[in-house]
């Protein structure tokens, strides 16, 4: 029955994931809480994102605080505090801070998933790393194939889950 999936969260509190994510990540309704449709994140742009495509999932993103720059289908778009958009599936995208402090996003994907996404890609740690510390995003892809998400081929470095 869908009234048992109801829940109210206060300013600040987050939906607690299997695996601890890193300080900047929030989940808001995880994929179990909304039976697979969507997942809904806060996501502090701390890093950039680089180019990559989501297969089976929209991704919509809303700027809460801050500014963002989105690159989509040969262009870049500049998301400033109050603006949105819609990244549909199967289109590569890469996404980054343009502002200090780092911008903030409400982020909704569906169906859902992203949130299981992150929570493997964490839980996989520094088994991710490569000897410099970035991540090695072919191993980061494997994990993403299960969820329709892969990069382009390149390396990034990996959020310090300290703090």
């Amino acid at each position: 029955m869908s009234s048992e999936r109801f829940f109210v969260l206060q300013p600040a509190e987050n939906r607690q994931p299997s695996v601890p994510l890193p300080p900047g990540f929030g989940v808001k309704a995880g994929t179990a809480d909304t039976e697979g449709r969507a997942s809904i994140l806060i996501n502090q742009l701390d890093i950039d994102v680089p180019l990559h495509v989501h297969e089976q999932m929209d991704e919509f993103v809303y700027v809460m605080d801050g500014a963002m720059e989105i690159d989509y289908d040969g262009r870049t778009y500049r998301l400033d505090t109050g603006m949105c958009a819609l990244l549909p599936r199967g289109i590569p995208h890469a996404m980054r801070n343009a502002s200090q402090p780092p911008a903030r996003c409400l982020q909704v994907s569906t169906p859902g998933g992203w949130d299981r996404y992150l929570e493997d890609v964490f839980a996989a740690g520094p088994a991710l790393r490569t000897a410099d510390g970035r991540m090695d995003m072919a191993k980061v892809n494997e994990i993403g194939a299960k969820y329709g998400m892969r990069y382009v081929p390149t390396t990034m470095a990996m959020p310090d889950q300290a703090g």
